[in-house]
């Protein structure tokens, strides 16, 4: 049997090469509102990043808008990448600690546009439509949800309360990265998560009766 040889210079089917540009398109959109934010992000704009013709734009997505959701989508798929991949690890507490490395990681993108999902809620939010907004508040509660499963798993009381704390701290040294353009200050106080998260794990430890199981 011998393999079917593609002529030479022969393009794709035209449905992948549909998706492909599809794709391109909500990652370009994702990484230019990050970058330039909602109200001053053109069609252009993301066109232009994605490489593809402005005038294809429309063929998949009608406004701006729907860029916007596709933008949300995107970054719900990188959070559920990112804690798929933290789930790989046997304890709950080294997954915090992994999530925590990953958000400094990044600390140079945050210091100079901030946090992705939660600069684009801020923005969302002071839109009178209501709609948008509340699909970035469910990206992040996404987060609020996956990080207080991993505090009940350690069996830590209150551990919706906990994620809340977590998440905002993250929130909040992203905030003051951008505003001040520190990247440092990320590494500063994911340190300071760090050992509040040891804290957490020791006192619980310590209490009587009480224990990971």
């Amino acid at each position: 049997m011998t393999d079917s040889v593609e002529p030479k210079g022969a393009r794709a089917p035209r449905g992948a090469r549909g998706a492909d540009k599809r794709r391109r398109l909500t990652a370009a959109a994702a990484q230019v509102l990050h970058e330039q934010g909602v109200e001053r992000t053109t069609l252009a704009d993301i066109a232009r990043v994605a490489d593809v013709p402005v005038g294809n734009v429309y063929y998949y997505f009608k406004t701006k808008d729907e860029l916007v959701q596709a933008a949300l989508s995107e970054h719900s798929a990188h959070l559920d990448e990112l804690t798929r991949r933290l789930d790989e690890l046997p304890d709950p507490l080294d997954r915090l600690k992994a999530l925590i490395e990953a958000w400094v990681g990044r600390r140079d993108i945050a210091a100079r546009y901030g946090c992705p999902t939660g600069t684009l809620a801020v923005e969302l939010d002071k839109r009178a439509d209501g709609t948008l907004d509340v699909e970035a508040g469910a990206v992040i509660r996404r987060l609020l949800d996956w990080t207080g499963h991993q505090f009940r798993a350690l069996g830590l009381p209150e551990p919706d309360d906990l994620a809340v704390t977590l998440v905002a701290g993250y929130q909040g040294m992203s905030l003051l990265a951008n505003a001040l353009r520190d990247p440092e200050i990320m590494t500063r106080e994911g340190a300071r998560l760090l050992h509040w998260l040891d804290s957490l794990e020791t006192s619980e430890l310590e209490a009587p009766g009480r224990g990971r199981a």
